[in-house]
């Protein structure tokens, strides 16, 4: 386990705060494991309180102190055990238990499974491999004036959508919302509240969405208001999309019961890894939702593991996978390439990464 600080290029910042900056970095948790024969796994974790109740602290105790002795000697293969076992060391609660911790150990089995057997994610999920995956531009500011800026170098660099933060100040998100649909009125619009609004907010603002054309309305209302979702949707015809309302299978069936939502955000960090992920994926377009995928700005091993999930899951829209935005620099050697919109994802056993030992001991937590 890596406890790491990775730099950034500009702060990031939503409605919850400030979740990584240019003077201290972001935190990041990469696990390696290895098997008896020498193969090696990575996974990531990207903890980010402003967002989650996990740390960085949390992470790396959970996956030392707990994880680590209950799965050594293990069959790595045996994913379903390996679940059941951390589950049971790190017990679910009102939520899943320490998801991002418990995710970065899954995303390193799929890894080791994969470059044991020398076959890629989509092979071991009987896909077939899309070599690249579209990429939306994150635009965080209170300010409409920069928000109509970056939505013109979105435009301008070739980005398919925008995914625009809400509630950095509520008084001024009408404003953003009709900057940023002006400069690039042909892009998909992804605006994400993380969770800022009363009802009777979200109504007043999902009003103006309507009229702007916005494509969907995420996370608007706290996590645990299901209900208060659903009497949104009722009462606007913008679609509403959950993202920290569902972490598990179990929450979205609840989801789906309380008819709270039209689409979920599939983030692999927060739905326990790889495996989760690819369950609340299936059984969302089961039930007729749509999807969107997420990040948290992870580096690129989490963007290639989830670009490589949402290709198999069908996922079109533009998706959130935000890192190169955000970060300066991250200890993978070789993996995916960014190429401002788009992404080509490496076409290698497992996820495809090769991570630089050298970088891990310079980006060390300190």
């Amino acid at each position: 386990m890596f406890a790491l600080s990775l730099p950034m290029k500009q702060d990031f910042a939503i409605s919850g705060g400030t979740v990584g900056d240019k003077s201290r970095g972001a935190p990041h948790v990469y696990v390696r494991v290895t098997s008896d024969d020498g193969a090696e796994g990575w996974g990531e974790a990207r903890p980010s309180p402003r967002w989650s109740y996990e740390t960085p602290e949390t992470v790396a105790s959970t996956i030392d102190r707990y994880l680590k002795p209950a799965l050594l000697g293990m069959d790595a293969v045996d994913l379903q055990a390996v679940h059941s076992i951390m589950n049971r060391e790190i017990k679910p609660g009102y939520g899943s238990g320490q998801p991002i911790a418990k995710a970065a150990v899954d995303m390193a089995l799929h890894d080791l499974i994969g470059c044991a057997t020398g076959r890629r994610l989509a092979d071991m999920w009987f896909a077939g491999f899309r070599p690249g995956i579209s990429l939306s531009y994150l635009i965080s500011t209170p300010d409409p004036a920069e928000a109509e800026r970056k939505a013109s170098d979105a435009k301008r660099k070739g980005y398919r959508g925008v995914d625009v933060k809400l509630g950095l100040d509520p008084a001024a998100d009408a404003d953003i919302l009709e900057a940023v649909k002006g400069a690039a009125p042909d892009l998909f619009f992804r605006a994400d509240a993380n969770q800022a609004y009363t009802l009777q907010q979200a109504v007043k603002l999902a009003k103006r969405m309507e009229r702007l054309g916005v494509d969907v309305f995420e996370q608007p209302l706290r996590a645990n208001d299901l209900f208060g979702h659903a009497e949104l949707r009722r009462k606007t015809s913008v679609p509403v999309a959950l993202d920290e309302s569902i972490w598990t299978a179990g929450d979205l069936v609840q989801a789906i019961r309380a008819e709270a939502c039209d689409t979920v955000v599939v983030k692999v960090t927060k739905m326990g890894g790889l495996s989760g992920a690819k369950r609340c994926g299936e059984l969302a377009r089961e039930a007729g939702l749509g999807l969107l995928g997420g990040g948290l700005t992870e580096s690129r091993l989490g963007l290639a593991a989830s670009a490589h999930l949402f290709n198999c899951l069908g996922i079109t829209e533009p998706a959130d996978l935000n890192g190169p935005l955000f970060l300066e620099d991250d200890p993978v050697e070789e993996g995916p390439t960014i190429d401002e919109g788009s992404a080509t994802l490496p076409d290698r056993p497992g996820i495809g990464c090769r991570i630089s030992t050298d970088k891990l001991q310079a980006f060390f937590l300190k």
